[in-house]
């Protein structure tokens, strides 16, 4: 067993050998600017160019509509604001879901600032969209509907397909947030019949820093970034030639064992369910049980907090994260966790452990070990606990 259990792959993932070898030489030997015309120049702009064709046919996409940017967060406030501003004059709502990524809500929140109407769409107790609350939501003025594909916290998988439908016989631009399912689950972009669509390589063990969009042939947007002719005048700025090629490599390489890693990280999925929700009472399984990324865990666990629980874990080597935005300087719980119908106790106890491609049995069966202790534990510190698990057994 490894010293170091990581079990925090949803928010990222170590960087395959393989991919930091196929960087290197753009580090050093081959550092020409790909708009140089020179012969360093065109040998860098060579590598971009296979780069962007073998991500286009990976995703089913054309070369011309993929777009380099410095990651996720970049992708989905271009995808969003660069769409909005284009097709201002056509209308001015927009509809996101409510448990989306801070990258999309928080670019929605500005755009409310700039005179734009934000609809935020509701999701079932599974976390899950259904294409009827989005029906009754659009309006003349909807212009463009961001849905992620899964959510980063609760791993549940959306019906992006029957959504997409919908908005087409509406002409109303579709954007997804798929950062947490290229790479790990089947993504074509013919099949989903999006319009944009954000990934970023560090979540399937690339380079932090890159990321891509994907837009489709005739989709117009608005540039972020000014100043140059780049990305098809999409995206000013010298392309991250060493970031995009390992982008590429490690898109292809896990593309190549989706389906064996896909599986194996499932059967350790329900291993780790199952064994928690057997040793630990008043535990509850955020997301869809079945309808979920593989390797994607959320628990919430009653009468206690999820950063103490974080800290324990971390002092026995095991490297996890919790719905529950108090690690990151606020008393809020998860907004991802509420939009379910949690109430805030119990939100605050929230736990996720996201699995990887090296992740193996016996990790899992070491937190099954260890984890019921350590609840326990915290759970007789609440001054809640007694009284709540009293009238539970009354």
């Amino acid at each position: 067993m490894k010293e170091q259990i990581y079990l925090d792959h949803a928010s990222t993932t170590p960087m395959r050998r393989e991919v930091l070898e196929a960087m290197l030489p753009f580090m050093a030997e081959q550092y020409g600017n790909p708009s140089s015309i020179y012969r360093m120049g065109r040998e860098a702009r060579a590598a971009l160019d296979r780069s962007r064709d073998q991500v286009a046919a990976l995703l089913g996409a054309e070369a011309r509509e993929i777009v380099f940017t410095a990651g996720g967060s970049e992708a989905d406030n271009l995808a969003i604001k660069g769409a909005a501003f284009a097709r201002r004059r056509r209308g001015n709502h927009i509809i996101v879901s409510s448990i989306e990524h801070p990258a999309v809500l928080d670019t929605s929140r500005q755009l409310e600032k700039h005179g734009f109407e934000i609809t935020y769409i509701p999701v079932d107790a599974e976390g899950l969209v259904h294409p009827d609350a989005l029906a009754a939501a659009i309006t003349p003025e909807t212009i463009l509907v961001s849905i992620m594909h899964a959510n980063n916290e609760i791993g549940t998988i959306q019906p992006i397909a029957e959504i997409s439908r919908l908005l087409r016989e509406k002409s109303i631009l579709f954007h997804t947030d798929a950062v947490q399912t290229v790479g790990h689950v089947p993504v074509n972009v013919q099949d989903l019949g999006v319009d944009l669509l954000s990934l970023s390589a560090h979540k399937f063990y690339g380079p932090k820093g890159v990321g891509a969009l994907y837009v489709k042939q005739g989709v117009r947007l608005e540039p972020l970034v000014n100043g140059g002719g780049q990305e098809r005048q999409r995206r000013a700025g010298t392309e991250n030639v060493a970031g995009i090629v390992g982008l590429a490599t490690a898109l292809g390489m896990a593309l190549s064992e989706i389906d064996s890693v896909g599986s194996r990280l499932r059967n350790l999925q329900n291993r780790l369910i199952d064994g928690v929700m057997e040793t630990i009472p008043h535990t509850r399984l955020n997301g869809h049980r079945t309808r979920r990324l593989p390797g994607n865990v959320s628990f919430c666990f009653e009468f206690i907090e999820g950063e103490s629980l974080l800290l324990n874990l971390d002092m026995l080597g095991i490297a996890a994260s919790s719905g529950s935005a108090c690690t990151s300087g606020s008393l809020e719980p998860s907004h991802v966790l509420l939009a379910l119908g949690l109430p805030h106790e119990i939100a605050h106890g929230s736990l996720r452990l996201t699995l990887g491609r090296d992740t193996q049995e016996a990790e899992i069966d070491r937190v099954i070990d260890v984890l019921p202790g350590i609840v326990d534990k915290l759970r007789q510190m609440s001054p809640l606990y007694d009284a709540k698990a009293v009238s539970y057994r009354s």
